[in-house]
């Protein structure tokens, strides 16, 4: 217990002699076995997480940290505050929190701590947080989980976190995906609707006090922590201590959570960056954002103004993956079009898809911004969410030529397929499945609260954006509304048929159970035009 109590005495000792403790304090860990130097070789003082039995833990209480602990990171929380500065405030904000990396690194982890509140938090509106808090962050945390760390909270019947890191960044998740049941965190200063950057009045989260005044005289059960000395003193308030070791869960490929395993699965989520934004991954996309700016307006202008083969040529030139299986199954001059049915991954599906068959389709679209129809390359037709109009107006363009829907009504970035609208099924009899499969590795093409019209521009940004077209075979008559299938049941089977082509998986989760989670709204947009059906012949792109 030598090294926990020096470790108390440094958290707590008055500035001017801090200096003077640190020296004395590791002169004495030196004799008493622990070099400083290299703490990773030396025995830890407490057993290691995996010797944590799980068996009848449903009665115990657990406490720990989500840092070092829960997530297997081992960068500071600066990812976490730059993924709230970015998509919840601006690339600006964003910014400058990375010019501050310099300052962060000759600070104390308190000091760091007060600098990136204040950087991310300054002004931010409260009701951006809490969408960045339910539709963002939870993605990544679940990504970054430890295997072995969650497996002792999920076996236990209690938990209570306890964070020095603001208290409305990790409150969702954990309350959320991980069914912890209270947590304790910094809480932040407030103006109005807006955060001030400054901390309340209680100030930084000291974890171990903080566990005394929950818990008063009763110890927890299981308290798990990572090596460090604030740590080992919190956890050596509970009757059992294991440490979560840094070096196993960066390097051991056993400690990541399988996606099957997920406490909860994460079907929808926003945000425009696909990746962890750490400092130095956050340095590379702000090098590549002037090119990345030009060579997105070279492929639009590219898929706008050329024709479809030198399109195909050029947009490879220029980096963008474009792979094409099957072939077209339209018959020339027949009396009617064909319907193809694709599952929606960007507004771009239609355009690629055209792209790839080297002919012009006309598409359906509810409604998107008007730039995106303006620079639209194919002909679409505009809908009313009206079944029977609806119905009437694709009957009349399919008689005229070929025509692409996408009945999930709505992009979805994970490997799932959303319920599929049955519109489709009742019009038509020449039905063509088309799986449609993107790859990005720096921003998300699509958004639902941010600005839709950025959508084509940021999914060109990306330095090798990725569209993998597969045209399947057409639906056999006797599984078509021809056959006597009702119009459910072929949607329901186009839709498995393209999930086992993908390797997805098929939800009943519509459009607006999407917008309701990430936006809280059912996702529809007011047409300021006066008559929108007399607009079908313009051009749009499938939102």
């Amino acid at each position: 217990m030598v090294p926990v109590k020096l470790a108390e005495r440094l958290l707590h000792a008055p500035a001017p002699r801090q200096f003077m403790l640190q020296a004395k304090a590791a002169r004495k860990m030196r004799n008493h076995g622990f070099i400083l130097r290299n703490p990773s070789q030396q025995p830890l003082l407490f057993p290691s997480v995996t010797k944590c039995g799980k068996e009848s833990r449903g009665s115990d209480t657990l406490v720990c940290d989500i840092h070092g602990v829960l997530l297997r990171s081992h960068y500071s929380f600066f990812p976490y505050f730059m993924l709230v500065a970015f998509e919840g405030g601006s690339i600006v904000r964003a910014f400058f929190l990375l010019l501050s990396c310099p300052l962060l690194l000759v600070l104390d982890y308190g000091l760091k701590l007060r600098v990136m509140i204040f950087i991310t938090f300054c002004g931010l509106r409260l009701k951006d947080m809490e969408s960045v808090g339910r539709a963002i962050l939870p993605k990544f945390y679940l990504e970054d989980l430890n295997l072995q760390a969650y497996e002792v909270l999920a076996s236990t019947g209690s938990r209570v976190v306890f964070t020095s890191v603001p208290r409305v960044m990790v409150k969702g998740f954990l309350k959320e995906y991980l069914g912890v049941d209270d947590v304790i965190g910094t809480e932040l200063h407030t103006v109005g609707q807006y955060y001030s950057g400054l901390l309340s009045g209680s100030g930084l989260l000291v974890k171990h006090r903080a566990l005394k005044e929950f818990f008063g005289e009763k110890k927890p059960d299981i308290g798990l922590g990572s090596s460090s000395l604030h740590d080992l003193l919190f956890i050596s308030l509970c009757k059992e201590a294991y440490v979560v070791d840094k070096e196993d869960s960066r390097s051991n490929a056993n400690s990541v959570v399988p996606r099957e395993r997920y406490p909860k699965p994460v079907i929808f989520h926003d945000g425009r960056l696909a990746f962890l934004p750490t400092p130095l991954a956050t340095l590379s996309m702000f090098l590549w954002l002037p090119l990345g700016i030009i060579l997105a307006i070279f492929r639009l202008c590219v898929v706008i103004f050329l024709p479809f083969k030198m399109a195909i040529f050029f947009g490879t030139w220029s980096g963008v993956n474009i792979r094409f299986k099957g072939c077209d199954p339209s018959r020339p001059h027949h009396k009617k079009g064909v319907l193809y049915v694709c599952s929606h991954r960007t507004l771009l599906d239609p355009v690629f898809l055209s792209l790839t068959l080297g002919k012009p389709l006309t598409a359906v679209t509810y409604s998107l911004s008007q730039l995106s129809e303006f620079i639209s390359p194919i002909r679409t037709v505009r809908l009313t969410r009206d079944r029977q109009q609806d119905g009437e107006t694709m009957q009349r363009f399919l008689s005229e030529g070929d025509l692409v829907v996408c009945p999930e009504g709505t992009t979805c970035r994970e490997p799932y397929l959303l319920r599929f609208s049955s519109l489709f099924a009742e019009l038509a009899d020449e039905i063509v499945p088309v799986a449609m499969k993107t790859h990005v590795s720096m921003f998300y093409g699509t958004t639902a609260s941010g600005f839709k019209w950025l959508d084509p521009i940021i999914f060109f940004i990306n330095p090798r954006p990725s569209y993998h077209v597969h045209v399947l075979g057409k639906v056999p008559r006797e599984v078509t509304c021809a056959g006597g299938r009702s119009g459910y049941e072929v949607a329901n089977h186009v839709q498995r048929l393209l999930a086992d082509v993908l390797g997805f998986e098929c939800t009943t989760l519509t459009r607006k159970d999407k917008y309701m989670m990430l936006a809280g709204t059912e996702g529809l947009v007011k047409d300021k035009r006066k008559n929108p059906s007399k607009q079908n012949k313009k051009k749009t792109i499938v939102v």
